[in-house]
C-alpha cells in the first residue's frame, strides 16, 4: 500500500533514541507480542501535563504563525490521523471515549495501522487504551505516569493478541502475525520513543499557554 501524502511539517525538537529508554519485546507462550518502555525522564512535564494533552489530543496548535493538528505534530513523520471516532460518557476524549488513530511506525508502508480503541482510562496516573472484537480483548496499551523533581516518569507496556483460549489461540496464531507482526513491535518501541521524547518540546509552552478553564 501507499501512505497518504501529507504536507511537510517541522520537528519541534530532536528525536530521542530507542537507547534512551528501557525495553523489552517478547511473545509470549500464548502467541501475543508483549513490548514494555521505561522511558528516559520527560523534563519539564507533569503527569497533569500528560493527562490534559490526551483530553485535548484534538485540538490544534499553533507553530511559527501556522495551524497544525496537535497529532501530527506529536510525530512529524509518523502519524498520519487521529479522531474522536466517539465521545466519552461524559463529552469530550475522556475515559469511555474511543479514538481513531492512524499512523505508521519509522513511515513504513508494511507497519502501518489504523485502529479504533477505547480510552479504558485516563487520570493523572496513565492512559489505557483497549480493543476488542466479539467481547474479547485482542489489544491493551497502558501508559503510567509518575513524578520527578525535573519532570514526569512515563511506562509502557503494550499487548497485542488474544488470551489463551480456543479464541486466542487461533487469533494469535493466523490473525495477529498479519495485523501486527514481530517487526511492527519493534518499530513501535522506536515509535514511542520518539513521540514522548517530544512531549519536553512541546507541552510546556503549549500547557502553559492553554485556555482558562470556565
Amino acid at each position: 500500500m501507499r501512505l497518504p501524502i501529507l504536507p511537510p511539517r517541522p520537528l519541534l525538537g530532536p528525536l530521542k533514541p530507542v537507547s534512551s529508554a528501557k525495553t523489552t519485546h517478547e511473545r509470549l507462550p500464548s502467541g501475543q507480542l508483549a513490548m514494555t518502555i521505561e522511558h528516559d525522564v520527560i523534563r519539564g512535564v507533569t503527569p497533569a501535563m500528560l493527562r490534559w494533552w490526551f483530553e485535548n489530543l484534538g485540538d490544534e496548535m499553533v507553530h511559527e504563525g501556522v495551524t497544525y493538528p496537535r497529532y501530527l505534530l506529536w510525530h512529524p513523520v509518523d502519524h498520519i490521523h487521529w479522531a474522536l471516532a466517539r465521545r466519552a460518557p461524559g463529552g469530550g476524549s475522556g475515559q469511555g471515549a474511543y479514538f481513531r488513530i492512524v499512523e505508521a511506525f519509522g513511515a513504513d508502508p508494511n507497519h502501518y495501522v489504523d485502529s479504533v480503541e477505547r480510552v479504558g482510562k485516563l487520570d493523572d496516573t496513565g492512559i489505557t487504551l483497549v480493543r476488542e472484537i466479539l467481547g474479547v480483548e485482542v489489544f491493551r496499551l497502558e501508559h503510567h505516569f509518575g513524578r520527578t523533581t525535573v519532570g514526569a516518569t512515563y511506562r509502557s507496556r503494550m499487548v497485542v493478541g488474544a488470551p489463551p483460549g480456543p479464541f486466542g489461540w487461533l487469533f494469535n496464531r493466523l490473525v495477529r502475525p498479519r495485523v501486527f507482526s514481530d517487526a511492527m513491535g519493534i518499530a513501535w518501541l522506536t515509535h514511542n520513543v520518539e513521540e514522548v521524547g517530544l512531549f519536553e518540546h512541546l507541552l510546556p509552552h503549549l500547557y502553559s499557554s492553554r485556555a482558562p478553564s470556565p
